[in-house]
């Protein structure tokens, strides 16, 4: 059996029996695997560095497809080498295209794909059903997903 943990600053309700909401710093050191899918923002910009790896597990594998800058680069370069982690998948640098001298172009075990993770056909598809439900919404004089 497995247990998926998660951290989100709100309280979550009504979950599955194997998924529960732990503590940031819990994350950090039970998880075998971290996924990031949070938005850039001044508490999350690189809440992936050294003072958060030294609280992981020993090789732990990072997942990043939402934001570059969530990571330290250096500090995650750093934990590869040493196999602190174990290896990365960054759907996105921090600068954006990566430069020529990013740490993690040379990183052990860092897998760069160059920001497509939201490429798949059943993805795109998706999209555009929702595009299009809003917009059927929207001329229904019912819209949706509304920003003031």
């Amino acid at each position: 059996m497995f247990i998926i943990i998660f951290y989100n600053h709100r309280i979550k309700t009504d979950l599955p029996d194997y998924v529960n909401q732990v503590s940031l710093e819990e994350l950090y050191g039970q998880s075998d695997i971290i996924i990031l899918h949070v938005s850039q923002t001044p508490q999350t910009t690189e809440m992936i560095d050294a003072a958060a790896i030294a609280k992981m597990r020993a090789g732990v594998i990072v997942i990043n497809t939402a934001r570059g800058g969530l990571i330290n680069e250096y500090d995650l370069t750093q934990a590869l080498t040493t196999g602190k982690i174990l290896a990365a998948g960054i759907d996105m640098s921090k600068q954006e295209p990566i430069l020529a001298d990013s740490p993690l172009l040379t990183a052990k075990n860092c897998y760069i794909t160059p920001h497509i993770a939201w490429a798949p056909k059943e993805t795109r598809k998706r999209l555009l059903d929702i595009t299009i439900s809003n917009l059927m919404a929207f001329l229904d004089g019912k819209p949706v997903n509304v920003v003031n």
